[in-house]
Order: C-alpha cells, then sequence, then structure tokens
C-alpha cells in the first residue's frame, strides 16, 4: 500500500477486551496438474526409461534381440505423437522439423544407427512433455485466481438477509460483508469502518482504510469491520475477472515462442527431403545400382540431418539454466532462456520487487515537552499495538523487540478501523495512530530534522492521556540491491527502467528517487500496467518485467520476458513468469540476462560449425564418395563439438557478472 500519511486502525471492539482479528475465509488448497496426469509426459518416462535399458543391455556386450526390442519401445512410445503431428501436417500441405527427425531416426535405424536415432526421439519425446506441463500449470494458476473471488455473498434485502451465488449480483446490490469474508463484487461501500487486504489487485503492502465512498475490489479480504457494499460492476466484469482474461489474452497473443531453428524448419524439412529424394532418384535415372542409390541418400539423410543443429542450440541454453538455477534463477524453458537474452527494456513493480512489501520503523521523532527518550517513546507505542494484528503495529513491535526495549503488559485494548487503537499502560491511556495529518511535520514542532517522514512514509502520534509525546514513520523497506539492479540493467539496455506499480505517486516517488528512475507510472490497474507494457514494446523494444503479484501477472504474460520475485510471488505471477528469482537475490535479474545474451552467442558460434560440418559432409557425399562410417563419424563428431562447446556455460565463470554489454536482438 502507499506508504503515506492516512488513518489506519488494528480493529474494531464494542468492549474493553482484546481484540482478535477473525482467521481468513478457509480455502482448499489449489489444485496442480500433476506430472503423470499428462499423456505427453507418461509417453515420455516410458521412451526414455526403455531407452536406458536398451542401452545399458547394449554397453553391456549382450546380442542384438536383447536390446533391440528395448530400442523398438522407446521409438515407439516417443515417436508416435510427433509422427501422428507430422502425418496431420502433411494433409495441411506443411511439413516440420519433428516429422523430419522421426524419419530421420528411423533412417537411423534402417542403417544400423539404432541408438542415436533412439535418443534423438528421446529428446523430442522430452521437450514435448515439458511443453505440455508448463501449459497445464499455466491453466492451473489462472483457475486459482479465480477461486480467490468468493462464489457466494451475503446480499441485503428488504426483509433481511440471504446468501446468493455471486455470478447472480447485479449492479446496485447491496452486499453485507462481514470480518474476515472476501468482497464478493467491485463495488463502493455505503456503510461501516474497516480495512480491506487489496495486494493482490493494486499490489498495496497494507491494509486500505475503508468508508462509505471508497472503492472496494471483489477478492480482496475485508479486515475487521463490517461493511454494506453497492455492487458497482457485473461480477463478469470485475478487476479480478479483468485480471484472468489479460492473462489469457497475452498469452494467446504473445508472439510465438520458437527457438532460432524452428524459426526455418519448414523450409528446411522441405529443403532436406526434397534434396534426399533427389540423391535417391536422379542416380537411378542413369542406371545406378538400387542398393548404392538408396544408400547414398540414407547417407545423405544423416548427414543432412538436424541433430547438430538441434544440439547446438540446445547445451548453451540448457547450460545456462542450469547455471542461472544454481545461483538462485529458475528459468523455465530454453525458449524463455532465449528471449531474455533479446529484452532491451525493462519496467519493474515496486511493492514487493524494488521494495520489501512490509513496512519498518524509520525514524523516532519525540514533540517538545515529551519528558522521555526515543526508546521509551517507541517501547510506550509498542506496548499498546502488542494485541494489535495490523501491519504497522507488527512493525513497531518488531522494532522494539529488536532494540531489546521492554514492551509491557497493555489492558482495556480498543482498536478502531481509521482511527488507531488505545490501551492502558502502566495505569496511563496510550494512543497510537490517532486521527491527526502529520504527513511533514514542521522543524519547530519536532526534534530534529523531518526528512524521514517525507516521501511516502507513514506517520502515526503517540499520545499519552490526551498528551502527543511524538511521531512514529514507518516505510516499505527498500531491498538493499534495488539500486544496483536498477543500475544494472540500465547499463544493459542502455535505458533505465520505468516503474510501474498500484501505488501512489508519493510512495512510488520515494522508490524512484532512491533507485535513480526518473520514468514512474502510479496508481495503476493491472490493465494499465498491461497498457504501459504495450505502450513500449508498440514503439519497437522488447521488454522485461520483473513483479510479484497477482495483479503483474498480466503484465508478466505480455511483456517479451517475464521474472518474478520468489519467495513472496503469488502462484500465478510465479506460473506466468518465465523465470523466477528464487531467493529475491535482485542482483540476479541482469545477471540472468548476461548469461542468456552469453547463451545467445554461443548458439551463433555452434550454429556455424554445424552449418559446416554438414555444408561439408553434403558436398562430400554428393561430390564423391563419402563412406558411411565416415559420414557418420562428421556427423556424430559435429555434434559432440557443438555439444560440448554449449557445455561451457555450466562453468562457474560464465555467471559472474561482467562488463554491462549494449542491447542484442
Amino acid at each position: 500500500m502507499s506508504l503515506h500519511v492516512f488513518l489506519y486502525g488494528a480493529g474494531v471492539s464494542t468492549t474493553l477486551a482484546p481484540v482478535r482479528v477473525p482467521p481468513a475465509v478457509h480455502q482448499e488448497p489449489r489444485r496442480r496438474t500433476r506430472v503423470l496426469a499428462l499423456a505427453e509426459a507418461r509417453w515420455a518416462l516410458a521412451s526414455t526409461v526403455s531407452f536406458l535399458l536398451g542401452l545399458t543391455v547394449d554397453l553391456s556386450g549382450m546380442p542384438w534381440w536383447a536390446y533391440g526390442p528395448l530400442y523398438a519401445v522407446a521409438y515407439a512410445t516417443g515417436g508416435w505423437e510427433p509422427a501422428l503431428e507430422g502425418l496431420r501436417a502433411l494433409r495441411e500441405r506443411t511439413l516440420d522439423v519433428d516429422l523430419l527427425m522421426i524419419v530421420a531416426a528411423l533412417g537411423a535405424a534402417a542403417i544400423g544407427q539404432v541408438l542415436d536415432g533412439a535418443l534423438l526421439i528421446v529428446i523430442f519425446a522430452t521437450s514435448g512433455a515439458l511443453e505440455a506441463l508448463a501449459t497445464a500449470r499455466t491453466a492451473d494458476s489462472v483457475r486459482g485466481l479465480l477461486d480467490l473471488a468468493p462464489t457466494t455473498a451475503t446480499r441485503v434485502t428488504r426483509d433481511g438477509e440471504e446468501t446468493v451465488p455471486t455470478s447472480e449480483l447485479t449492479v446496485g446490490d447491496v452486499l453485507l460483508v462481514r470480518p474476515g469474508e472476501r468482497i464478493g463484487a467491485d463495488g463502493v461501500v455505503a456503510d461501516g469502518a474497516s480495512e480491506a487486504d487489496q495486494a493482490t489487485i493494486t499490489g498495496e503492502p497494507l491494509p486500505v482504510a475503508k468508508g462509505p465512498g471508497d472503492e472496494v475490489f471483489a477478492g480482496t479480504l475485508n479486515g475487521t469491520g463490517a461493511l454494506r457494499v453497492r455492487v458497482g460492476r457485473d461480477p463478469a466484469d470485475s478487476v479480478i475477472s479483468r485480471i484472468v482474461t489479460l492473462v489469457e489474452e497475452a498469452s494467446r497473443t504473445k508472439a510465438p515462442t520458437q527457438l532460432f531453428i524452428e524459426k526455418v524448419e519448414q523450409r528446411y524439412a522441405v529443403g532436406i527431403v526434397a534434396a534426399t529424394l533427389a540423391v535417391f532418384g536422379v542416380p537411378l535415372l542413369f542406371g545406378a545400382d538400387l542398393t548404392d542409390a538408396l544408400l547414398r541418400a540414407m547417407t545423405f539423410m544423416i548427414v543432412a540431418s538436424p541433430c547438430a543443429v538441434v544440439l547446438a542450440t540446445m547445451p548453451p541454453l540448457l547450460s545456462a539454466i542450469a547455471n542461472a538455477g544454481r545461483h538462485g534463477v529458475l528459468v523455465k524453458s530454453a525458449v524463455a532462456m532465449e528471449r531474455l537474452g533479446e529484452v532491451n527494456a525493462v519496467a519493474l513493480d515496486k511493492t514487493g520487487t524494488l521494495t520489501e512489501g512490509a513496512p519498518e520503523l524509520t525514524a523516532v521523532r519525540l514533540l517538545p515537552g515529551a519528558g522521555l527518550d526515543e526508546d521509551e517513546l517507541l517501547a510506550l507505542a509498542a506496548a499498546a499495538e502488542h494485541p494489535s494484528e495490523h501491519p504497522l503495529a507488527r512493525a513497531i513491535v518488531g522494532a522494539a523487540r529488536a532494540k531489546g526495549l521492554r514492551i509491557e503488559h497493555a489492558t482495556d485494548f480498543v482498536a478502531v478501523p481509521g482511527r488507531g487503537v488505545t490501551a492502558v499502560v502502566d495505569g496511563q491511556e496510550v494512543e497510537v495512530g490517532r486521527e491527526t495529518e502529520v504527513g511533514r511535520t514542521s522543524p519547530e514542532d519536532v526534534s530534529g530534522p523531518d526528512d524521514a517522514l517525507a516521501g511516502g512514509d507513514t506517520v502515526v502520534l503517540v499520545t499519552r492521556d490526551g498528551v502527543p509525546l511524538g511521531t512514529l514513520a514507518l516505510a516499505d523497506r527498500l531491498r538493499p540491491g534495488a539500486p544496483a539492479m536498477t543500475a544494472a540493467l540500465t547499463a544493459l539496455t542502455g535505458t533505465a527502467p520505468v516503474l510501474l506499480t498500484g501505488d501512489n505517486a508519493r510512495a512510488a516517488a520515494r522508490v524512484a528517487e532512491a533507485t535513480g528512475l526518473t520514468d514512474v507510472r502510479a496508481d495503476l490497474l493491472p490493465e494499465a500496467k498491461v497498457d504501459a507494457v504495450r505502450e513500449l514494446q508498440d514503439a519497437g523494444r522488447k521488454v522485461l518485467f520483473v513483479g510479484d503479484g497477482v495483479n503483474d501477472a498480466p503484465a508478466l504474460a505480455a511483456a517479451h520476458s517475464g521474472v518474478a520475485m520468489g519467495r513472496a510471488g503469488s502462484d500465478l505471477a510465479l506460473e506466468t513468469a518465465d523465470a523466477v528469482v528464487v531467493r529475491d537475490e535482485l542482483a540476479t535479474v541482469a545477471a540472468v540476462v548476461r548469461l542468456s545474451r552469453t547463451a545467445r552467442r554461443l548458439v551463433v558460434q555452434n550454429l556455424v560449425i554445424a552449418g559446416t560440418f554438414i555444408t561439408g559432409l553434403v558436398l562430400w557425399d554428393l561430390l564423391g564418395h563419402l563412406p558411411l562410417p565416415l559420414g557418420v563419424a562428421g556427423h556424430e563428431g559435429s555434434t559432440v563439438l557443438v555439444g560440448l562447446n554449449g557445455l561451457r556455460l555450466l562453468r562457474e565463470s560464465a555467471w559472474r557478472p561482467g562488463p554491462a554489454r549494449g542491447p542484442r536482438g
């Protein structure tokens, strides 16, 4: 939430007993698709197991009849689905590399290279299973987001109350939202006072005080006061429903995520098939022996097959993924790793990304004549706040404990939303958060400089028996690595990142000033973040968006590449993002972009190596007589060479941040 001067409260009580915040409404755990629930995963597993068993038997020196059936099972279980898809593509008069690889695998088996063909099948089957799992998990997260919105609501009628499905609510209905319940529809508070945790919608880190005339959102959690809410939007048009729609639309309309080789697969596949048929058919027309023509054609298909080209792409990217994983960044696929290296603009969320998303005490200021020191003022406020569950109360109590202060027992605790708390400490009535405007206390009223009280801090007043004693300033804590990260990303892309936040302008400006950002866009709902990302991309930029909340998920999906903060990130953000910073170490964001750019350079190197070998072997086969064993050796040698070149990115030195390079791609 915006850390500005606001009227906060920890609860509501009509008695003098300590207030207990009602527990949040119980929700069933979100169901996630199990890996083996996917047919693609089961077939890939069967193919892999069969291949490994066959390889073990083969290497042990057993006869072919012992390992041959195992390889055959690997071919069948891993290859039937891409073969079927390839045949369907042929009916549509298209040809893809998947079918070509199946043909190459069968061709390899036909001339005795059964092991090579089986390995090719396993690689393709595993890749397809991983893609299917990623798609299923994203769908799981979208369904989980919908679960945030309650399915029923209490509607106020002339005769009392009735429980109705939220889908039946209409604009103008009045809802009763009890303490601890989730709000059933977007609308405006008609009566009551409370606070709402709306981090899922706006990303604000603290509950927002709500009273008559304030807007509330479906799916957000009501605090400890009762509210009457007048429905302002049809449930299908609520902000949380629009988040779901935005994520789905962005995922569908995002540019096709293909690796470099896949972008030319159609032409390459057609060319190889046509050339193989020509190599087989033309000599026959001139009277060549059928067996010799077939052998030459199969040799041609083997040496021209894209095995080395595929491995030219995958090992660098997979090695980069493994290296990033060791350093706390989970990159979800080779495609995601490749896209990270293409970005040339960055957009950053604030709360939970550049900041911790939780308040901390930043300053204690005494008023003239207080008669106590700063530690005593903090201990007094902590005693009064101790029974409260409000985030600001926890921050004050935590600061007192961190300093080793004794927190006295408080009695007669009362909390009122929008006003603050009162309690009796050592026989004196202490009030914290009293309604007052102290956004920037004047120097003559506060002993010491007042700079800590400006720039979006939350300031609360502490009084004892009605006498003001001093103020406490609290702010959302800036992550230690935030300034360094923004500087590194600026150096990498050539332009400073853009700050996109649902928080208010004052809080956003405070963080922007601390991190050196100048383009700041505040008070943004999720769809406005998407619009900002698309605006940058329409200008020709490839945008990396970094965020953590449900409200960031649409922008993560719409951006060219998305990175989510993993420690406190929402499920939807984690599933939607291309990469997850597991330990919330901001320095790794720039490091993984650098690593991706290195991987892309190695991919280009490998493609040159693979292309040189393929060209040389093909010309030898066409213009001379390339012995099959030598052709296989050359083909496999190029494959091993590009594979080893890609594995260089597994070294620790590949991760170390080097001089920033300008944007590429």
